[in-house]
């Protein structure tokens, strides 16, 4: 880990700006930084590992295939039968092969086995014609049938699946540090394995602060709001497929805030609160993580989502006292929440899960709307995006951008990425989106 109360290498470089509007992309690079990587394993049944990040290689035990296959239906025969002088081909059937039922003698240069898809290739054939490519001549009498069919219809080998060609016995299946999904499952499936050693989950803490907040079912008395966030963050965590622990609403109080942080940094890997990192006076969050524990920056320049505390907590009171966790201080309002969570703490729990974050991808698209954009941050502005008749993107922004409006997330579709040094756009100006679909 970072040392204590220190910028981690990349710090150097960050000195003319200013510490409470830190860069979004400097940011990310700080938290990565700080994080460990989970060491733990357990084996899991296969049924329960999707999503799950893989903690060692899966060797293959088997050739997959596990013999030479017939691809389609057709009739299998051996190709030096293709070098003979006549244009067209004439087989008598020996027999009939299926998967699970192969043809077990062995075939003679004149004769073709009937296969059906998946089938072991009997011994002395090594192509097979598609069915729909021969003709057969079925005799009336107890004789067998023979199928004819252009000389020129495949190539020697032609439709063969050969043993291990997929996977040979001994290969690397699957790497270390994946996120495996369905397609994994099935392909472990396929090597005759219950169960594999994954990571364990990671544990993450969160909580809302505030004496305003009431959960939903209890009655709204004046001033009161129902709390969103831990309902939007318990959803977030849920998709990444951590172990959650939802420590409630914590009232604005230095001492219940100490004793919840405390019990975080105890039981769970990250904690993330969401409000109390502002600079009003009943806001604790920041204060109170630079009295538990180590911080390495506070504030971004990014909207929404400006005031963000990140460091580290102890569960002993003090830096090295006790277990370690690290910690988001989230700001209170829905969308600045979402938004913090989805471009500095994602990438941070998919890399201490065991696994290497991916960025989301950038789509170019034309917007059709003017945007307001003041250089110096980075704006994730809610979009409607859809593709025109030529296919291309077009995004409108939504109509309000406050980080309250917490609707305009589910009307969105996706983020308009507006880099830290742009300025106004005008309607037809070129922009990036994120798409929600993968993301929330």
């Amino acid at each position: 880990m970072t040392t204590p109360n220190t910028f981690p290498a990349i710090a150097g470089s960050l000195s003319q700006f200013d510490p409470q509007a830190l860069p979004v992309s400097a940011a990310q690079a700080i938290v990565l930084q700080w994080v460990t990587p989970l060491a733990q394993g357990e084996r899991v049944p296969l049924r329960d590992a999707l999503a799950r990040v893989l903690a060692a290689d899966v060797i293959s035990p088997i050739d997959v295939p596990a013999h030479d296959n017939s691809a389609m239906d057709g009739y299998a025969f051996d190709s030096a039968a293709l070098a003979r002088p006549a244009q067209t081909l004439t087989l008598t059937v020996a027999g009939k092969a299926f998967a699970g039922h192969p043809y077990t003698d062995a075939v003679a240069s004149d004769r073709c086995v009937r296969i059906m898809t998946g089938a072991p290739i009997p011994v002395g054939c090594d192509t097979i014609v598609p069915q729909e490519r021969v003709t057969i001549d079925a005799c009336e009498t107890d004789a067998p049938a023979t199928i004819s069919f252009a000389a020129n219809a495949v190539a020697p080998g032609a439709n063969r699946r050969r043993q291990g060609e997929d996977l040979a016995r001994g290969g690397v299946a699957l790497r270390a540090g994946r996120v495996l999904r369905a397609s994994d499952i099935g392909l472990m499936a396929s090597l005759g394995l219950v169960d594999v050693r994954v990571k364990r989950r990671l544990r993450v803490a969160y909580f809302s602060t505030g004496d305003e907040l009431r959960s939903p079912g209890q009655p709204l008395d004046a001033g009161s709001i129902y709390d969103s966030n831990r309902y939007t963050l318990g959803a977030m965590l849920q998709r990444l497929n951590v172990e959650p622990i939802d420590l409630g609403v914590v009232r604005d109080d230095p001492e219940a805030l100490t004793a919840t942080l405390l019990q975080a940094a105890e039981s769970a890997d990250v904690v993330l609160t969401s409000g109390g990192v502002s600079v009003g006076e009943a806001d604790f969050t920041r204060s109170q993580l630079q009295t538990l524990g180590d911080v390495s920056f506070w504030g971004l320049a990014m909207r929404p989502g400006r005031p963000l505390a990140f460091g580290r907590i102890w569960s002993g009171g003090r830096p090295g006292a006790g277990r370690a966790a690290l910690l988001f201080g989230l700001p209170g309002n829905p969308v600045a929440t979402m938004v913090s969570f989805y471009q500095i703490v994602r990438p941070a729990l998919i890399a201490m899960s065991g696994a290497t974050p991916q960025p989301m991808p950038l789509i170019p698209a034309c917007c059709d709307a003017p945007i307001r954009k003041r250089a110096g941050r980075t704006e994730f502005q809610r979009g409607i995006a859809e593709r025109d008749a030529q296919g291309q993107w077009r995004v409108t922004p939504t109509g309000s951008q406050s980080s309250g409006a917490l609707s305009t997330m589910s009307e969105a579709n996706c983020f308009i990425v507006l880099a830290h040094d742009a300025a106004d756009l005008d309607a037809g100006d070129a922009v990036d989106i994120m798409l929600f679909d993968g993301l929330v």
